[in-house]
């Protein structure tokens, strides 16, 4: 299954890379000679790269035999609010500045339903290159691949250089039981 997975993923990459959406420039070279390249995402391309990560992971979670997931926008919100946050604190992880856990994030923005998971990545690359990597440990793809996901937020900050700062976020769209 994994195999499966993986194969479908390298599909998805080589779709995608029709169109990035952001610009992908040439940004030099680095210590070894080889080409330097930097994805820069333009702010009207916000909503068709939520889309396209929507889409991806909604064909993984297909081939693993789980439902598809939808955009929450409180879920959104969130993953916004905590990649800007792991910029400010320049170190990629799952608690604030504040000292906030992922669940008091998803709270605060509104969400009633349950907080799953989070998926965070520090990176120069695009969006599907970054889900890949998620889709190589054990510990993000059971994130995304969870079964009682019915929510996803999705978001980034990029900064100046060039660094992007991306945050997945699964809800179950039913309040928790306790």
């Amino acid at each position: 299954m994994v195999r499966f997975l993986s194969l479908l993923l390298v599909s998805l990459l080589a779709l995608a890379a029709c169109d990035t959406g952001g610009d992908i420039q040439s940004t030099g070279t680095s210590a070894s000679g080889l080409s330097t390249k930097v994805y820069h995402i333009r702010d009207r391309d916000t909503s068709a790269i939520q889309y396209r990560m929507l889409d991806s992971v909604n064909s993984l979670r297909q081939a693993a035999g789980v439902q598809p997931v939808v955009l929450n926008a409180q879920l959104t919100g969130a993953a916004a609010t905590h990649s800007r946050d792991m910029s400010v604190q320049n170190r990629p992880w799952h608690f604030g500045s504040d000292g906030s856990s992922p669940i008091d994030r998803v709270r605060r923005a509104g969400y009633t339903g349950e907080m799953l998971g989070e998926n965070i990545s520090e990176t120069y690359e695009t969006e599907l290159e970054t889900l890949a990597a998620w889709m190589e440990e054990s510990g993000t793809r059971t994130v995304l691949l969870n079964k009682n996901a019915r929510d996803m937020g999705f978001a980034w900050f990029q900064e100046a250089n060039g660094k992007i700062w991306w945050t997945l976020v699964m809800g179950s769209g039913q309040p928790p039981v306790f």
